[in-house]
């Protein structure tokens, strides 16, 4: 890991372990984009930038030049047309910025950035960072570019500041975080799209001329689309082929775009989505956009997944549970819902810590006059008819028991059938005089407020005082609508969007200040917030509503490209599935859910003797398991997507002693033989042994040759196979 600054050639040169990235300074003032990619020494590459082909000098025809130049950070009003990251408007009502090179900084470090989640160093794993100072001193504006890299990981880390060093306002209307100038190679677009029930579906297209992107505006990174873009090689495989991807920390609007242009240049950016978005900038004022962690991988998509998974594992991730066993969980939602009370909650706890569940998380019900879904949101407080003697009384009694206690919140949304609505009917979001768009009969808490984020954080705080509570589960159920804020002025009401995320985002810093050995999962009906941005305050992360395994293979395959599978909530839950109607064998529930946090969301008590058998089974397999898939490299062999008829990942440990592979038979087919499995990751001279058998292969035949896994009879048929290395 270095980052050097070439004089000579007036190149800044950013160097992991297996990567290079390039910045040209041009003729002292244009900061250019030279190159990403493999890892090379030579600083003689300023040629790429194509400048001899361009009008520098040349006053007369500097648009040809703007609108050709592979800027480093590309910006609004001058001359190149096109997709822009910064957009300025003065008090005089102008639009047109043009950042010119100034300075630069070299240090040792990571700094942090305020209000937002972001990368650190960890462990002794050392960051050097480079800030590249421009300024339009036109407007009186500074904008300092930064770059880390990390020494134990191939990821490059942008931010940018945007700082305004003159006499009047200046409003921001478009501030992205990251830019990336790159000729075109048939590339092929990869994103993650879907909706509720169907989160992070890979989707490939080709690249064509023009912009394509994807985006949210619906005030979360949502179910829809997903902060995350990447241009892949047209032959990319797991293995071989080069991909540049960028995923955005940060949990609100966002807009990821790649540009085929006239020239044949390609152009990604990513940012915060301008629609909607303004930010009044005064004089010494200063807006800092959120990071993009950038990724090149010239080994396929494996090298990718395995980058940004050991990243956020040892540089975003904070909690305590990180690199702890999580615990069994039960929770009631999908066998009580609203129906339930203590009695019935111990029934269902003592039945599962018979089976070797060690929690039970009390989801939604528990507060106010909530018996349905239509009122109480925002009156925290203990419903005893429904609960004797409080939250205190049942924790008692799981204690008792054995068990730990959870509980379910949505603090960011008011009923307006509630004492908090009718009390502050203005801490709605809400535009005067227009009646509210109302969704799952709930409105949204302004929390650009502070007296509101006061008032929320108290409430949950108070009820996580009142009991021994181990675990919540913070949940966020509908999207931002008729975005208006009673107390921002008409100035400054573009801010709304961004202020709403920083206060989620105080939210749960505060309380993890407060009750630093909670276990937070965030939530978002399922998984529409499930983004680098909230694993900085939760280690894990409930991943779809769909509990269904079959549909879950798609949802975590996805969610697994960035996300390592410690941080995917994924629970056992009954069948026919509540929502898909599906039957899935209960092992392969097990194994699915077993590729992620682990847990149960049935009704114990109507199991049967024999799946009730299987359950104990399942624990055993992730107690023995867990410390494999929380801490070793994820490789995925097959995806039923493509093949239609099998899925397959394994999880290698670091050290590669061990190898945990997950087969799922999707489809069956009359008179099949077996189906062979080419393995990776492995010691291609370490002898591995197939646990339970006396078979052994060397792990060069497992990953030329493979191992036969026999047809199994009926559909989602699963079955695991655990190698030990001698």
């Amino acid at each position: 890991m270095a980052i050097i600054f070439d004089k000579e050639h007036a190149i800044f040169h950013l160097m992991t372990e297996h990567t290079s990235y390039f910045i040209g300074i041009v003729d002292k003032t244009y900061v250019g984009h030279v190159y990403y990619g493999r890892r090379m020494e030579d600083c003689a590459c300023g040629y790429l930038m194509r400048v001899d082909e361009m009008p520098v000098k040349n006053v007369f025809e500097k648009e040809g030049f703007l609108d050709a130049f592979p800027f480093e950070y590309s910006t609004w009003g001058a001359g190149d047309f096109r997709n822009d990251c910064l957009r300025v408007r003065t008090e005089g009502g102008y639009r047109c910025c043009e950042l010119t090179y100034d300075s630069y900084k070299i240090y040792n470090g990571k700094p942090k950035l305020k209000g937002l989640p972001s990368t650190f160093e960890n462990q002794g794993k050392k960051a050097e960072t480079l800030e590249i100072i421009c300024r339009d001193v036109c407007i009186g504006l500074k904008v300092i570019l930064r770059y880390s890299i990390f020494e134990d990981n191939d990821a490059l880390i942008r931010s940018v500041e945007v700082v305004n060093e003159g006499e009047e306002k200046l409003y921001l209307e478009k501030v992205l975080s990251a830019c990336l100038d790159m000729d075109y190679e048939e590339f092929q677009v990869l994103t993650l799209t879907g909706s509720w029930a169907r989160e992070r579906q890979m989707e490939f297209r080709k690249l064509g001329y023009g912009c394509q992107d994807v985006a949210s505006k619906r005030g979360v990174s949502s179910h829809q689309e997903h902060p995350f873009l990447a241009l892949a090689s047209a032959n990319i495989t797991e293995n071989t082929g080069e991909v540049y991807a960028m995923n955005f920390v940060y949990s609100g609007n966002f807009t990821a775009s790649a540009e085929l242009s006239q020239f044949s240049l390609v152009r990604m950016s990513m940012g915060i989505h301008p629609d909607g978005f303004e930010w009044v900038l005064k004089p010494s004022e200063s807006f800092v956009a959120p990071e993009v962690v950038c990724v090149y991988s010239d080994k396929g998509l494996g090298q990718m997944t395995r980058t940004f998974h050991d990243l956020y594992r040892n540089h975003l991730i904070r909690s305590p549970y990180l690199h702890e066993k999580r615990p069994v969980l039960i929770n009631n939602w999908e066998a009580t819902y609203f129906d339930f009370d203590t009695e019935r909650l111990l029934t269902i706890a003592k039945q599962a810590r018979a089976e070797g569940v060690e929690m039970l998380v009390m989801d939604d019900g528990w507060f106010g006059r909530r018996t349905d879904d239509r009122s109480s949101l925002g009156d925290w407080q203990v419903n005893e008819e429904r609960l004797p003697g409080g939250l205190a009384a049942l924790s008692e009694g799981l204690k008792k028991l054995g068990m730990k206690f959870g509980i379910w919140f949505e603090p960011e949304m008011v009923s307006p059938d509630s004492d908090l609505y009718r009390s502050h009917p203005d801490w709605a979001i809400q535009i005067p005089g227009r009646t509210a768009t109302m969704s799952r009969a709930q409105y949204v808490l302004d929390l650009s407020r502070q007296e509101i984020v006061d008032y929320v954080y108290e409430s949950v705080a108070a009820i996580l005082r009142s009991a021994d509570i181990s675990y919540v589960k913070w949940d966020m159920n509908r999207r931002l609508t008729d975005v208006g804020g009673a107390c921002l002025g008409a100035e400054h009401q573009g801010e709304l969007y961004h202020r709403y995320v920083l206060g989620v985002y105080e939210l749960q810093e505060r309380l993890l200040q407060e009750f630093p050995n909670l276990l937070l999962e965030n939530c978002s009906s399922g998984g529409g917030r499930f983004d680098a941005g909230m694993l900085y305050y939760s280690p894990q992360i409930w991943c779809s509503d769909n509990t269904d395994a079959a549909e879950r293979l798609a949802i975590q395959e996805g969610t697994a490209l960035l996300y390592p599978l410690s941080t995917i909530g994924a629970h056992v839950s009954i069948c026919p599935n509540h929502i898909s109607g599906r039957e899935v064998p209960f092992e392969t529930r097990g194994y699915v859910a077993l590729a992620g946090t682990f847990g149960y969301e049935l009704d114990i008590t109507k199991l049967s003797h024999r799946e009730r058998q299987l359950m104990r089974e399942q624990i055993a397999l992730y107690h023995k398991y867990q410390p494999l898939v929380r801490e070793g490299d994820y490789y995925r062999i097959a995806s039923e997507r493509e093949n239609h008829e099998f899925d397959c990942w394994s999880i290698v440990a670091k050290d590669k002693s061990e190898v945990l592979v997950t087969y799922i038979q999707t489809r069956t087919k009359a008179h099949r033989k077996s189906q062979r499995i080419r393995l990776a990751g492995l010691a291609p001279k370490t002898m591995y042994y197939l646990e339970g058998t006396e078979e052994h292969y060397s792990g060069e035949l497992l990953m030329q040759g493979g191992v036969l896994v026999p047809a199994m009879k009926g559909d989602y048929a699963g079955k695991i196979l655990h190698f030990i290395g001698k």
